[in-house]
C-alpha cells in the first residue's frame, strides 16, 4: 500500500472523528479554524491533502493533537458512547428515541431506548417485509399493536412482533420507558 494515501486517509478520518466527537458542524469547523468550509470538506473526504499552516488551524480548532492525527490509533478493547453523546430523535409528540446500536447496523439490528411521556404514541408503517420487532419494558405501561393483534405489557414483559405490518407502542395511563430491538429493518 502507498504510505502517502495510508497516512492521508488516517489524517482524513481523524478530522472527521474529532469534529463529530465534538459535536461540530463543517461550518463551525470553519469558522474556528478559519479554513473553507469545502476545504475542511474535502480534507475529511480524502481528496485535498492539507498545508502544514491549514492542518495546525484545523487541529486548534479541534483541541486535538497534531502529531497524533496520523498515528495510527490501536481500536478500544471497550468502545463506549457516553449517555449525552448517543443520538437522540424526536418522531412522535411525547416520545424521546434514543440511539444505542452502532450506525454501520443500520438495516440490521437496530436498538433504542424509548421515552413516552403519558399518552404518548409510536406510530410506525410497515417496514421490510420479515422483519420483527422486541420490546422489553423497563418501566410504566406499554400497549402494543400489530395489525389487528394487541397486548398490553408492564415492567419486564417482552413482546416480540412482525414489523412488516402498522403497529404502534403507546404508553398505556401513564410515562413509560422501554427498550426496542429491531431485526431486518
Amino acid at each position: 500500500m502507498n504510505p502517502r494515501s495510508d497516512i492521508h486517509d488516517r489524517l482524513a478520518t481523524a478530522l472527521r472523528e474529532a469534529r463529530r466527537a465534538r459535536g461540530l458542524s463543517l461550518d463551525a469547523v470553519a469558522k474556528l479554524s478559519g479554513v473553507s468550509r469545502s476545504m475542511v470538506s474535502q480534507i475529511e473526504r480524502g481528496e485535498s491533502s492539507p498545508t502544514v499552516a491549514t492542518l495546525w488551524n484545523l487541529t486548534q480548532a479541534l483541541q486535538v493533537d497534531f502529531a497524533g492525527l496520523i498515528e495510527p490509533k490501536p481500536a478500544p478493547v471497550i468502545e463506549v458512547v457516553r449517555s449525552a453523546a448517543a443520538p437522540v430523535m424526536q418522531r412522535a409528540e411525547g416520545v424521546k428515541i434514543r440511539i444505542l446500536s452502532p450506525p454501520e447496523s443500520v438495516g440490521e439490528h437496530e436498538v433504542y431506548e424509548l421515552s413516552f411521556q403519558a399518552g404518548a404514541a409510536l406510530i410506525s408503517d410497515p417496514h421490510r417485509q420479515g422483519c420483527r420487532e422486541h420490546l422489553t419494558v423497563l418501566s410504566g405501561r406499554l400497549r402494543v399493536t400489530a395489525g389487528e393483534a394487541e397486548e398490553r405489557l408492564g415492567p419486564g414483559d417482552v413482546a416480540r412482533y412482525p414489523a412488516d405490518r402498522r403497529h404502534q407502542i403507546v404508553a398505556d395511563g401513564g410515562p413509560a420507558r422501554a427498550i426496542l430491538i429491531v431485526q431486518g429493518s
